[in-house]
């Protein structure tokens, strides 16, 4: 019996030591954050009212996105009592230069953070029908998203195309960040109608399939790569022969990646790489 006050007063003791050897958390201090990145945007302004005979009239806004790889146009407008749709094209300005352009809705590489000047012209129609106007609308918008740095890049050896002759191109395809991972999907494909024909022995490398099963019919004019081992220091050639008919293609070139957050439905992203002419 004797035993017990002794131990319960080496476990008190024992928690004292411990409370005193911990500050308090409100005591402690917070470490500092480095800047939070913007996070995805919508932004918007007025952009001009159409009106026509009868009354009708349309309330139309140009709003961009920003803070994502893309700058996303669109052109949202109000008809009254009914749901509006708006078509048509658009170009933005800044400094007076034309940096991006494309249809209603449409996206184009961002060009960065600035002022820009944006002009569309646009046809609303009301759904139910009973308001159909066209016109043009301007609205200022400035954009405070950084540039996302470039996570991949493609280059090419050749920049012209000859009629009538054959071309060997060699695609250069890199990944330059740590970010995501090396797999991704590189395509060339020249114009259909033309006759010009895109071979490869790359193993990587396929010309598409087309048609129903069992079709055996492959798409000359386009070639699909598979890449799988991208990694910084370590890029990926493609040597593809072109052959041009008579009448001139251009050959244009696509490449999709993957990124972190490989679950979510929408991830990834799509580089544009160079387009070779032809003359």
């Amino acid at each position: 019996m004797r035993t017990r006050p002794t131990t319960l007063r080496t476990l008190i003791g024992a928690a004292v030591l411990v409370l005193a050897s911990v500050s308090p958390a409100w005591g402690r201090p917070i470490p500092e954050q480095g800047p939070v990145a913007e996070p995805p945007a919508t932004l918007c302004a007025p952009a001009g009212t159409l009106r026509g005979t009868g009354g009708q009239h349309a309330s139309v806004s140009l709003c961009t996105g920003s803070g994502t790889p893309m700058m996303a146009v669109s052109a949202p407008a109000t008809c009254r009592r009914s749901a509006c749709l708006t078509s048509g094209t658009w170009t933005a300005r800044r400094d007076g230069a034309t940096v991006a352009s494309g249809p209603l809705p449409g996206s184009h590489a961002y060009p960065g953070p600035g002022t820009y000047d944006i002009e569309a012209d646009v046809r609303v129609r009301s759904a139910p029908a009973g308001v159909d106007l066209r016109g043009t609308v301007r609205a200022t918008l400035t954009l405070t998203a950084p540039k996302p740095e470039p996570t991949h890049s493609v280059r090419v050896d050749g920049t012209t195309l000859r009629s009538g002759s054959v071309s060997t191109l060699t695609y250069t395809v890199s990944r330059d960040s740590d970010r995501g991972d090396g797999s991704a999907r590189f395509g060339l494909i020249g114009e259909e109608a033309s006759g010009v024909e895109l071979t490869t022995s790359d193993a990587r490398c396929v010309n598409p399939l087309i048609g129903r099963h069992p079709s055996t019919t492959r798409q000359l004019h386009a070639v699909d790569c598979a890449l799988t081992d991208l990694q910084p220091g370590r890029p990926a050639k493609v040597v593809v022969r072109v052959a041009v008919p008579d009448g001139c293609s251009t050959v244009v070139s696509k490449l999709g990646y993957w990124m972190p957050q490989g679950q979510a439905v929408y991830t990834g992203g799509m580089l544009v790489g160079p387009t070779v002419g032809c003359r």
